[in-house]
């Protein structure tokens, strides 16, 4: 059996407690070694790998299960361009769209069953949830815990509201310890990291450790090739220090990834983490030992803010600090999921008049402003609005709005990693301020349900909006995943111009290289070229010499080279 899972648990217990646990994980091994199926040659991930995120009920038809119309649209409209879907959290949940999870065993009946899930992962890989910093204060797991049962009784964090929580890093503005009432009338006090309805999860208990383990097991046994560990950040809590990014959290991880190597090396890990940018990628581990891609959470505010100043040097001294440890590490990459757009990660990139421009602007366009507290000073965490919206910069609706945003999609599809295309912004969603009303939470604005049968009549309408950018995004990824520059782990160099609204992008080795060009202004801009090449997007020869960027265009060029 695997040693490194030994020293890990060491890391984490005292030695009696980590090789009790060790043990009980070998007779886990055990048991699911024969339920999972690994394949005999482990693929690394190329070109073309793109992933669709996506909720199980986004897409709906009536009196038919969400999961079977999110398998006949997927067919329909996304293979081919698309390698692997994440399904957002479909087991039975109490709020927060499903990350406040009730059952981890389960798909919730009103999305479809287990063979629905099995059937769209013979088309698509497959990316499930982890949601194991917290579960549902309505779960089964927590109802035990209340009632005190010996096996469930230290399942979750608990405090007082004397201790000294002050260095706690909060993401949220709601109180971190909620009051819940045993059936013996005691009063306890629950951690809640994120709402009261979702309680933390105890790791200081290995039986809790050994459950997840359980639960992580059973998702790739049915289908999970990527795992996506959901606010990992936070899962170890100790008293008096932040109760983030702790030695024991990267530990636990380290141990998740031992035990995939032994049973399922072929399973990646996702982190996902909100957190500033050289916090974030230290869950890369050494390279080989933690995740294999974390989330890259840096793009999506800081390619906003770059599109909304016409200004590429920030984004190009950025992308010019982009390394990972190891070739089998790389980053996810983004601009829109169902979460809002975060502003932690450029706290240390972007100024905070730049942050408050960017407030300015998303609430100009409908958008909302969520906030973090700390100490009981508020700060903004999370720009809710979508994509699309957020890159009505210079105009709105009309064909340059649509450049604009395409140009944001083209500049994430070329950076080194494994892309991932939110639904809503491969179809075009704009801001659903009615379903963000009824909910009442602004994250809604960009989680819009939709229905099937309209969407399809949209695509297939030219004229709409829904259209053309479901046209150009599938044009552009169905582009990329035919060139090999674009391979996750080929060379990446922002380079130097003289034109600050220009970002030019190098991928690949000279001569062996893919030169991509993104004029980020609604003006036109001038660039010289050394040598010409064919733009692959539009099949065009391009000259060398000065060229003239129309507002928003963006090219990739195979064989081009910069005028020094």
């Amino acid at each position: 059996m695997n040693e490194r899972i030994r020293l890990l648990l060491n890391e984490v217990y005292e030695p009696a407690q980590a090789e009790a646990t060790y043990q009980h994980i070998c007779d886990l091994l055990e048991r699911y070694r024969h339920l999972i199926s690994a394949p005999k040659v482990i693929n690394p991930l190329t070109e073309r790998d793109v992933v669709l995120i996506t909720y199980a009920d986004t897409l709906q038809q009536k009196n038919v299960p969400p999961l079977e119309t999110l398998y006949q649209f997927s067919v329909e409209h996304f293979k081919g361009f698309i390698s692997a879907i994440h399904l957002l959290p479909f087991y039975p949940a109490s709020s927060d769209d499903g990350f406040s999870v009730i059952d981890y065993y389960m798909v919730d009946p009103d999305f479809g069953t287990w063979e629905h899930i099995q059937r769209l992962g013979q088309e698509f890989d497959l990316m499930f949830d982890a949601v194991i910093n917290h579960m549902s204060a309505k779960s089964d797991w927590f109802r035990r815990f209340l009632n005190q049962e010996q096996e469930y009784a230290q399942a979750f964090v608990t405090a007082t509201p004397q201790d000294d929580l002050s260095k706690v890093v909060r993401p949220r503005t709601s109180p971190l310890l909620t009051a819940f009432t045993r059936p013996n009338g005691e009063t306890i006090h629950v951690w809640t990291t994120f709402s009261a309805d979702q309680v933390d999860l105890n790791y200081h208990d290995p039986q809790t450790l050994l459950r997840v383990l359980d639960v992580l097991l059973f998702y790739v046994q049915h289908g999970a090739r990527f795992l996506r560990l959901d606010a990992i950040a936070f899962l170890w809590k100790e008293l008096h220090t932040p109760c983030i990014h702790l030695p024991q959290t990267h530990a636990i991880i380290q141990l998740v990834r031992a035990v995939f190597d032994e049973i399922a090396p072929h399973v990646l890990l996702i982190t996902e983490t909100n957190v500033p940018h050289d916090e974030n990628i230290s869950y890369f581990g050494n390279g080989y030992n933690e995740a294999q891609l974390v989330y890259n959470f840096t793009l999506p505010p800081l390619l906003f803010y770059s599109l909304l100043k016409a200004d590429a040097t920030h984004l190009k001294n950025w992308i010019n600090t982009l390394t990972t440890p190891s070739e089998r590490t790389t980053f996810f990459n983004f601009t829109a999921s169902h979460d809002g757009i975060g502003l932690r990660p450029v706290e240390k990139i972007l100024p905070d008049e730049a942050i408050a421009e960017m407030l300015q602007h998303v609430e100009k366009r409908g958008g909302r402003v969520s906030y973090r507290s700390q100490n009981g000073n508020q700060s903004p965490y999370e720009l809710n609005i979508t994509y699309l919206d957020a890159m009505a910069i210079a105009s709105e609706g009309d064909d340059l709005h649509v450049q604009s945003f395409l140009l944001s999609q083209a500049i994430m599809l070329a950076l080194a990693g494994m892309p991932a295309v939110y639904i809503h912004s491969l179809l075009g969603t704009r801001n659903d301020i009615q379903y963000m009303q009824t909910t009442g939470h602004p994250r809604s604005i960009n989680r819009s349900k939709l229905d099937a049968n309209h969407i399809r009549g949209e695509l297939a309408d030219h004229a709409t909006l829904r259209a053309k950018i479901f046209r150009g995004y599938k044009h552009l990824i169905s582009t990329r995943i035919q060139q090999a520059m674009f391979a996750p782990t080929s060379a990446q160099q922002a380079l130097g111009t003289q034109n600050s609204s220009i970002l030019a992008l190098q991928r690949g080795e000279i001569p062996e290289h893919m030169l991509c060009l993104f004029n980020l202004s609604p003006q036109k801009q001038d660039i010289s070229l050394a040598h010409g090449g064919i733009d692959v997007l539009s099949e065009q020869h391009i000259n060398s010499g000065t060229l003239a960027l129309a507002p928003y265009q963006f090219l990739w060029i195979k064989g081009a080279t910069l005028t020094s």
